[in-house]
């Protein structure tokens, strides 16, 4: 792939446009990672945090304070908090799901353990309440350990949610709000109030970030059946550990007897074979199911941009605009 294609993907523009302030906050990453006492800490941490992510959720606090004009050093410091709570869930997550394969990579709990990739994943929980300390706002750190608390709710919930045909699409919206958007929407949050603004502003970036949170995941999960072992874990995932997507739980509601009785036995009972992942994919292309969840996701885009559109003019704004059509446009 050409340097000029890949900046033409709308998170590379955005990066760019925040270049000194990326760096700055790679910096801060590298900086507090550490641990004399513990080296397995940065050991762990680096894997997983160099390993190619696009440091979404870090650039959004970015772009939302410097789209109305801060000028101050804190907004790194909250780049910094948010993407090591991102990544002390993602650390939590692939004990819970046993996963071997994050990012394309092996996993930290598969390559050194489940206790290391716990603990390592509390530090960093840890690491981000002084960061939010040092930025010396209050609503900030409410927003930010309220986002905290909802994230490990969304968890929660999809852990009892799972292998229960019976899930409802709110239930589901409530995991992804919870497990994905809530964070999105504490980061474009966070960085509106630390950048003083009004309570119009302030609302529009935070519906801005949780729309976009809700598309983001929804499309994620529309990727476990559609996209390839390219989008860095193996496709078919979710399925294989029961969750109830949105395209899942649709199919489910138009299914024939006999179709439901194949997922009862691969989601209910979790018996899943191979050939079952290019099963459960055409059941859903036959009864709507891909399509309307990529609608469903096009439409919580809508509702992003509609969110920008109360913000004043500025470049950021357009970029994230644009990040928005591009969450549902990505193939991986």
């Amino acid at each position: 792939m050409s340097l000029d294609h890949a900046r033409a993907k709308p998170h590379d523009r955005l990066a760019a446009a925040l270049e000194a302030d990326l760096g700055a906050v790679g910096a801060l990453i590298r900086e507090r990672m550490q641990s004399e006492a513990a080296p397995r800490i940065p050991a762990v941490t680096a894997h997983l945090i160099e390993a190619g992510g696009k440091r979404l959720r870090p650039m959004l606090v970015l772009a939302a304070a410097r789209l109305l004009g801060y000028a101050g050093p804190f907004h790194v410091h909250l780049a910094v908090a948010v993407e090591f709570i991102h990544t002390a869930t993602l650390l939590h997550d692939d004990v819970v799901d046993d996963s071997k394969q994050r990012r394309g990579r092996p996993t930290a709990n598969l390559l050194w353990d489940n206790m290391s990739s716990v603990l390592v994943g509390d530090y960093l929980f840890a690491r981000s309440f002084q960061l939010m300390v040092e930025a010396g706002d209050l609503r900030v750190l409410g927003i930010l350990s309220d986002a905290s608390a909802t994230i490990s709710e969304g968890e929660v919930l999809q852990l009892v949610a799972a292998r229960d045909l019976a899930t409802t699409e709110d239930t589901y919206l409530k995991v992804i709000r919870g497990k994905t958007a809530a964070l999105f929407s504490a980061a474009t949050q966070a960085g509106a109030v630390v950048a003083g603004a009004d309570a119009t502003q302030e609302e529009a970036l935070r519906d801005y970030g949780d729309a976009l949170g809700i598309a983001f995941q929804i499309i994620d999960d529309l990727l476990d059946i559609e996209g390839t072992d390219a989008i860095g874990k193996n496709r078919g995932d979710d399925l294989r550990e029961g969750k109830l997507t949105l395209p899942v739980i649709r199919a489910v509601a138009a299914a024939s007897d006999e179709e439901r009785a194949f997922w009862t036995r691969v989601i209910a009972r979790g018996q899943v074979e191979d050939a079952d992942i290019e099963r459960a994919r055409d059941l859903m292309k036959r009864h709507g199911a891909l399509a309307s969840t990529r609608a469903e996701a096009e439409m919580w885009v809508g509702r992003a941009k509609a969110a920008l559109g109360r913000l004043p003019g500025h470049p950021l704004r357009e970029m994230l605009s644009d990040l928005a059509d591009y969450v549902v446009a990505r193939e991986a």
